[in-house]
Formats: structure tokens, sequence, C-alpha cells
């Protein structure tokens, strides 16, 4: 069962493999964040996404997202980036969240783009529930059951163009007809991994 209670335990016992970034390299960092169920009606935890706004120039544009960003010179560590930077484009301060610890970095590869770019994910649970503040990066957040994420009832394809190209992507479909694929994808196995070694990943199309 993928609840917070399980997710503390599994995080404890979690080494993630961390690159060691050169000296060019853009380090970028993203909160994975969750909440317990909010009424005894909703027994599920929840994860949060965001719906990036359609931008010229964000190779991430318009898609399923964690809040985060690029590190800044006034960040101490990555985990700060990424808690700044939920709280800039959202309005959720993760100052009282209990912190996790780190997934395993990713390489960013927009598009199908490789960029000289880490991403690092630090996970979060909190229990503050805010009236969102969306800056102008985001178009929506939205809450997912975790449970049923897990279950990999949600797995589906998409077919999008990439290079020209339409090309079918592997991801997982939530309410409203939002589809997470990509970078965000790859992020949520890898947690799912971390979380529970016995997890099967979905059957994905080639």
């Amino acid at each position: 069962m993928f609840n917070t209670s399980t997710v503390r335990a599994a995080m404890k016992a979690h080494t993630p493999t961390l690159v060691n970034p050169g000296e060019k390299t853009r380090q970028a960092a993203v909160a994975i964040i969750l909440r317990e169920p909010r009424t005894a009606d909703v027994e599920q935890t929840e994860m949060l996404f965001i719906q990036r706004a359609d931008r010229p120039g964000d190779p991430w544009s318009g898609q399923m997202a964690f809040p985060g960003g690029h590190r800044e010179e006034i960040d101490t560590s990555l985990q700060a980036a990424a808690m700044r930077e939920t709280y800039e484009e959202i309005g959720l301060s993760l100052a009282n969240a209990d912190y996790l610890g780190a997934l395993n970095h990713q390489q960013a590869q927009p598009r199908g783009r490789v960029l000289n770019m880490l991403i690092a994910p630090h996970v979060f649970v909190t229990q503050d529930t805010p009236n969102f503040t969306p800056n102008r990066e985001v178009a929506e957040v939205v809450w997912a059951p975790l449970p049923t994420l897990a279950s990999n009832t949600l797995h589906d394809t998409e077919t999008l163009k990439m290079a020209g190209k339409p090309t079918i992507f592997n991801g997982y479909r939530l309410s409203g007809g939002h589809f997470v694929w990509g970078l965000t994808y790859r992020i949520l196995k890898s947690f799912f991994t971390a979380v529970d070694s016995k997890w099967q990943p979905p059957i994905e199309i080639d």
C-alpha cells in the first residue's frame, strides 16, 4: 500500500544515485509533494503535480510536472532550490513540511534534446493545503491519488510530435485528461521503485 507511512519508512532506507555535476552542468530541483487524506472520506494519500503554462522558450511548456526549477546562487542546496521554486510557483511553503530525502538524479532530455543539466527530485510530506497562487509559469495545480498511480491503472499513451514526427509516449492519465510523460514520468517511476522494490513498472508501448 502506497501511503505516507510506507513512503517515510522506505525513504529512510533509500540511498539515491547522485550525479557529480561538471563545471558547466546546470542544476535544477523539483519537489515531490505528498499530503495525507483531507477527510475521512478520502482514504488515499495524494501527490501534487502542476501543469506548466504555455510559454515560448520553455522546453517543458504546457507539460505536467513537479514544481521546481534551476538552482540559484541564493540556494544553499538543491533541496533549498526545490523549496524556493515551489513557493514562487504555487505559493506553497515547505518550511514546515516533513523532508523525506532525495531520489536519483535525472538528466534533462526535453523533447528529445539532451541537455547538460541534472534534475534533483526531493520528497516532502505537507500538512498545509493553502489556496494556491500559481505564478505565470503555472497553469494549474492537480492532486492525484498516490496508490492509484502506483497501481498503474492510470497508465496510458499519447501520440505527440517529436522533431515533427508523431511519436507514441507512455505516461499516466490524470483527472481532467492531464498526461504525465517524459521527465516527470521517469521521476515518478524512480519514486515508486525507491519506495517499493517489488513495484512493477507498467507494460510500455514502444
